[in-house]
């Protein structure tokens, strides 16, 4: 999905896209967006079904943070760093490079 645009992605609410065959996890925070693998690396769940703070998203099923501006593991039990993909944000146009 390409056709994201900043006004249809709401504070703080993670959303998952599907973009050449990765599932993506797309958070908007203010006027900037993030794009990280949607699938936890300590287990096998989705991270846009995680709740954002600050610029974390936690994971739903064993509460493992990721910090979304840099895919780093920030809390147990997840260790490994997930994906981060470059967002460009053109006026209300936003587009994943994945």
């Amino acid at each position: 999905m390409s056709d994201l645009t900043l006004s249809s992605l709401s504070e703080g609410q993670p959303v998952k896209v599907e973009k050449n065959g990765r599932t993506i996890c797309v958070t908007r925070i203010g006027n900037e967006v993030f794009a990280v693998d949607d699938t936890c690396s300590h287990s096998d769940a989705s991270l846009s079904e995680g709740e954002v703070l600050d610029f974390k998203i936690e994971c739903w099923l064993h509460g493992a943070e990721f910090d979304l501006r840099t895919g780093e593991a920030v809390t147990p039990p997840a260790v490994a760093p997930i994906k981060v993909y470059p967002v460009n944000v053109d006026g209300d146009s936003v587009t994943i490079e994945a």
